[in-house]
């Protein structure tokens, strides 16, 4: 892998040639040290860090790679050093943009638009990948010329690098509308209903890529020289395929669409990695998708559905479909105050919160914190229960959760904690919908059913916190806010937990 090492001459190495491959090894340490990193709250700031210098000593090894490798800097003898190599004003330029682009909305950029903003970034890697594989193509004058490289890896690397990163671009930008809320709900709805057009259509677009990707290959083994527009042509076509791969999947799978979008992202990346030759994108990408696409298949399981299934069918979309007045067979709902909700919450022996979006989008975290610390002041166990896709992307409760400083080891996954529900006094539903309606369990009908979800149900009470009874982002009816033992409050999150820790500061 490291081909730094290798050299057109029989000459040793020089000194800079360890140097580099010194660099790279150092890198991808750090990249997988800080991976490590990320598997909780307390070390996560740490390992982003880490991994962020891993990447400024990937880059910086990769920059002094090509002067050595072309002799420029002590490498073998015979190479050509007259051939310019390095544009310093594109190295300098490209860096200032994505800086200038990139830092200002992650800081700025408010836990509730996180979902967006990682797929946001997720697609723009998609598309760099792209775009290096249609500049590869450009550069070769059609795979006609080649570095030192040898043309197979080249050919193979930069289409595979065009079809999967066209794919997660173009798909990305369709996650980022969907959670954006860009599309119009009618609209989103019709999309989902028109899955099986779409399912032709990209068998369609899929046969049509691989018909140009094999054309170019072979063009290339007879010695290249393709028209721009063959490549331009595989680009669109897997670019329309990444649109209608996203468009009719609804609102419940989004959490692992994002997962495997970047899955996606990561191996388009090590792909053109192979194609230039390149160790550090070979290496970072086949870690982001190696990871990506274990997340994905843990949160598919999770969801009891397979990956196929999520890709080709999708649950509803929609937050803002309203559900009817009454329940499934008739149902009434039951009001209750902020009042009442604190003294059943004081005098419960365990209370557990059950997060959702609706939770994320008032900014309710640091209340709930506090809402927990009277709790437990008052001798109530509090504990949180996580469900694998709560929210819009993989981990986005844990996330805002520990912003508020919630001990990490008070957040319960779905499978730890759905065993106390039946022995809990109440449990308190702030803005989740679907990953607590007991019709995935009990409705064979449910678009839903099958998908494993937190037991709400089985608690003695509970206590549902929401602004109206619009329906979550599957677009389904709840039959959990009609049960006997559920009572409902509403108004904003905030507002609505800000008034109960008001009322238990009275008591």
């Amino acid at each position: 892998m490291f081909n730094v090492f290798v050299t057109s001459s029989q000459t040793p190495p020089s000194a800079w040639t360890y140097v580099v491959s010194a660099l790279y090894i150092v890198a991808f340490g750090m990249f997988i040290y800080g991976l490590m990193g990320l598997t909780g709250p307390k070390t996560a700031v740490r390992g982003n860090w880490i991994a962020g210098i891993g990447m400024v000593l990937a880059i910086a090894a990769t920059i002094l790679n090509v002067p050595v490798r072309n002799g420029q800097l002590g490498g073998p003898e015979g190479a050509d050093v007259s051939t310019p190599t390095i544009n310093w004003v594109l190295i300098a330029v490209g860096l200032l943009v994505g800086v200038v682009l990139g830092i200002p909305p992650a800081r700025r950029t408010k836990m509730t638009a996180m979902p967006q903003l990682v797929a946001l970034f997720n697609g723009v890697g998609g598309g760099t990948v792209a775009l290096i594989a249609w500049a590869e193509f450009i550069e070769t004058d059609g795979f006609q010329h080649f570095r030192d490289t040898p043309a197979g890896p080249v050919v193979a690397g930069s289409l595979i690098a065009a079809i999967i990163g066209s794919i997660s671009f173009w798909g990305s930008l369709v996650a980022f509308a969907k959670l954006q809320e860009l599309l119009n709900k009618n609209l989103e709805r019709n999309l989902v209903k028109a899955a099986k057009a779409f399912q032709l259509a990209n068998i369609v677009l899929l046969v049509v890529s691989i018909a140009i990707a094999i054309y170019l290959a072979i063009n290339a083994a007879n010695g290249g020289g393709a028209n721009t527009w063959w490549i331009v042509g595989l680009l669109i076509a897997a670019g329309i395929m990444g649109l209608f791969v996203v468009f009719p999947i609804g609102g419940a799978d989004m959490p692992v669409v994002i997962s495997l979008l970047n899955a996606l992202t990561g191996l388009s990346a090590a792909a053109a990695g192979i194609a230039l030759n390149n160790t550090a994108m070979i290496v970072a990408g086949m870690i982001v998708g190696a990871s990506g696409s274990i997340l994905t298949n843990l949160m598919a399981k999770a969801m009891n559905r397979s990956i196929p299934a999520i890709v080709f069918g999708a649950f509803g979309g929609g937050d803002d479909a309203a559900g009817p007045a009454g329940g499934a067979e008739g149902g009434t709902v039951k009001s209750t105050s902020a009042s009442d909700a604190a003294i059943q919450m004081a005098y419960a022996n365990q209370v557990i919160v059950v997060p959702g979006y609706g939770l994320a989008v008032a900014q309710a975290q640091h209340a709930v914190k506090e809402m927990a610390g009277l709790l437990e002041s008052k001798g109530v166990e509090v504990k949180y229960a996580i469900h694998p896709v709560a929210g819009r992307m993989p981990g986005h409760m844990n996330v805002l959760l520990a912003e508020a400083d919630v001990p990490y080891d008070a957040m319960k996954e779905m499978d730890d904690i759905n065993g106390e529900f039946n022995r809990t006094d109440v449990a308190i539903v702030i803005g989740a919908n679907d990953v607590t309606n007991p019709a995935a369990r009990n409705d064979p009908s449910s678009p839903i059913h099958g998908m494993p979800i937190l037991n709400v149900d089985e608690a003695r009470s509970t206590i549902v916190l929401k602004r109206s009874m619009s329906s979550g982002y599957a677009g389904i009816e709840n039959p959990l806010f009609f049960a006997d033992a559920t009572s409902m409050l509403f108004g904003d999150a905030k507002g609505s937990v800000d008034s109960i820790v008001e009322e238990l500061k009275a008591l």
